[in-house]
């Protein structure tokens, strides 16, 4: 299986499946000398980790992260970084029933038909439990970008929607409630939505917005490696994701020019931000933003019709542990993703030119 690391001069590859013995990580590309804080590493895992409330999966993992190298005494050696997270709450007994049958809009049949052979235990490589391995390289890859801000919050689940999310500047509410939205009204909206959604046996979408900020001019590469088109790639590998866009996106597409610029103040700074902090592929230093739009859950406790192996019709039961809306623990992941696209971006800017300094990227 190929497509397993992510990053060109700061790395990752992953690791492990949903009911093996552990996921992990190895993070390439580090710099020595970075003090490494544990403890945001497993706060932001904390964020991610199924059981955490009503309104998620209740699998119960601890996700305690153990890193086997490339950290010694606090900091990074410059040595590939190793670490795995063990599972410990595996209920494989519950995935009997699809050992044979593909479930509806999961990965079964394309992993079936393209390897010859699946881990049907929760859906093994293609679960998304994978995601824990890309929180702790994006908490690590946070330590040494000194100044930037990562908040990605849930800003819609279903048909509740918050206006203008980009426009958001108070942050403090985001972890304040289980949805993560930094809305409390709608957050509590979105709440009971989503409990009224996993008492249906069903499950709904929604969106994650992610505002960067101080992000330094310069970050991207103007051609192929434009900076939007890696973090959409980035968002687009999560589990789930039907979508990206940054800036003005979709809604751009109806306006005219005069009024989509972005006008210059005296100092290098726009007076609106339709481009989402990034013109030319590069970063501008205003706010980065986008939106990331997951889908339903695949997996609902509905009895669905579907195919075996032979190709014959059956009816599957729903069951196992699935959240009922994944957006409120794919924050995490949101951050993470696009704080590995940053960290890859800023040691590429160290190798753009010989000529100034460059120490303020």
């Amino acid at each position: 299986m190929a497509g397993n690391k992510f990053g060109h001069i700061f790395t990752l590859t992953t690791f492990g499946e949903s009911h093996g013995p552990a996921l992990g990580g190895v993070i390439d590309g580090c710099p020595a000398g970075i003090t490494i804080d544990e403890d945001a590493i497993q706060a932001d895992l904390d964020r991610r980790k199924p059981g955490q409330s009503k309104i998620v999966t209740q699998r119960k993992e601890p996700d305690q992260v153990e890193i086997y190298s490339g950290v010694f005494e606090g900091m990074t050696t410059g040595t590939p970084i190793g670490f795995v997270i063990h599972n410990s709450n595996q209920k494989s007994k519950d995935y009997d029933h699809i050992k044979n049958a593909y479930r509806p809009s999961h990965a079964d049949y394309v992993y079936d038909k393209k390897y010859g052979f699946r881990d049907y235990r929760g859906g093994g490589r293609s679960s998304a439990r994978e995601t824990a391995a890309r929180v702790v390289a994006g908490s690590i890859a946070k330590q040494f970008m000194s100044g930037v801000q990562f908040h990605a919050f849930v800003s819609a689940v279903g048909d509740l929607k918050l206006e203008n999310p980009h426009l958001i500047n108070d942050f403090s509410s985001i972890e304040s409630n289980p949805v993560r939205c930094p809305d409390p009204k709608m957050a509590k909206e979105m709440e009971e939505y989503i409990k009224q959604i996993r008492k249906d046996g069903d499950t709904v979408g929604g969106l994650v917005t992610c505002v960067i900020k101080n992000v330094p001019i310069g970050l991207g590469e103007p051609v192929f490696d434009k900076l939007h088109a890696e973090l959409g790639k980035a968002m687009l590998s999560i589990n789930a994701v039907k979508g990206f866009e940054y800036g003005s996106g979709f809604a751009g597409a109806s306006w005219r020019g005069s009024q989509h610029n972005d006008l210059f103040n005296t100092d290098g700074t726009t007076k609106t931000n339709y481009s989402g902090g990034i013109q030319g592929g590069i970063s501008n230093g205003m706010d980065i933003y986008f939106n990331v739009a997951f889908k339903p859950v695949a997996t609902i406790m509905q009895d669905q019709n579907t195919i075996d192996k032979s190709g014959k019709e059956i009816t599957m039961e729903g069951k196992g542990r699935h959240d009922p809306c994944v957006v409120p623990r794919a924050v995490p992941i949101v951050e993470a993703m696009a704080s590995l696209v940053l960290a890859d971006y800023f040691l590429m800017a160290r190798t753009n030119s010989i000529i100034g300094d460059h120490n303020d990227i």
